[in-house]
């Protein structure tokens, strides 16, 4: 197939530029040019700003795609520069979202793509759902367009914590880390390779047109869990402080919404549908594999190793007050 990338360098869109380009498909990256990661070997790289509707149009010239995934899509003028830039030129318009659109706390589990989708004042679901309104009222227009959900996705060069790094900083210096609640709710992990295996499987598929898939793990982690891994993986025992989401946020103001109104809530999906369209998908990466891969790519080379000394200061805060 010919496809196509808006975005190509993060930590999704290059797991799955590899995995397009494995299956022999042909495939264009279009970027701004700014990041660090390179367009994967062997894509075609075009460079505009998709702000810019006519240097898109221009980089792009007389091109059609059998299948465009976007995975930029952040606000619903977006959206609609996609529709009117694709409209005439690919079969299949496959949108990136998000787990997170989905209701929390969920008044059902497990989720599947039918449940109910509702987003607070948190930014990032906040506006994804309105994107995702945007494709569907957009495919109900006529244009060939999919919803595809990813819920933290991370890769080797991803400490998925908040904390980043200095979680790991922290427990080989002895210091206990903060975890959100008791660490006992529900979260999903799932490898970047893994997802970009099931997106390449997806694309092309007609049955989808006009549908929405999530790509998620099969093994919910509790965030104790998530932790001790990481810990272990780091050569120590893990050192947890458990405080209230909310006690968090008051000390450390930009985690709050992602705790009070996402991390907090349990959510564990049901993956049937993505296995019903790829019956024969691998078995996943599993995250003590996965946590041991981070830890080698980060002390291959200390100048990765970011601390951030504001939220160091502020985990022994937390961790000085009574429980």
């Amino acid at each position: 197939m010919r496809v196509l990338f808006v975005g190509g360098t993060g930590v999704i869109s290059s797991a799955a530029a590899r995995a397009v380009l494995a299956r022999g498909d042909e495939l264009t990256v279009l970027t701004r040019g700014t990041s660090r990661r390179p367009v994967a070997g062997g894509a075609r790289a075009l460079r505009a700003d998709f702000g810019d509707e006519d240097a898109v149009r221009a980089a792009l010239g007389g091109a059609r795609f059998d299948v465009v995934v976007d995975f930029i899509g952040y606000d619903t003028a977006h959206v609609e520069r996609a529709v009117r830039l694709f409209r005439d030129r690919t079969d299949s318009y496959v949108y990136l979202s998000t787990g997170s659109v989905y209701a929390r706390p969920a008044p059902r589990q497990p989720v599947d793509e039918s449940s109910a989708r509702r987003a607070g004042s948190f930014d990032y679901p906040r506006l994804k759902l309105e994107c995702e309104l945007a494709v569907e009222a957009a495919y109900r227009d006529g244009f060939p367009a999919t919803i595809v959900r990813a819920a933290h996705v991370y890769d080797e060069t991803v400490v998925p914590l908040l904390a980043g790094w200095t979680a790991i900083d922290r427990w080989r210096r002895g210091l206990p880390v903060v975890v959100h609640g008791d660490g006992t709710s529900l979260w999903n992990l799932l490898h970047a390779r893994d997802f970009a295996r099931a997106l390449a499987g997806l694309l092309g598929d007609d049955r989808l047109l006009g549908e929405s898939v999530h790509i998620t793990s099969g093994t919910p982690l509790s965030w104790d869990a998530i932790h001790t891994t990481l810990a272990r993986a780091a050569g120590v025992e893990p050192l947890l402080v458990h405080r209230s989401s909310e006690d968090i946020g008051r000390e450390i103001d930009w985690m709050g919404p992602v705790l009070t109104e996402d991390f907090r809530h349990s959510l564990v999906y049901d993956n049937s549908k993505l296995h019903r369209l790829l019956p024969g998908l691998p078995p996943e990466t599993g995250f003590r594999r996965g946590a041991a891969e981070i830890l080698a790519w980060y002390d291959a080379d200390p100048a990765r190793q970011k601390v951030s000394a504001d939220l160091d200061a502020a985990f022994d805060r937390l961790a000085a007050r009574p429980g």
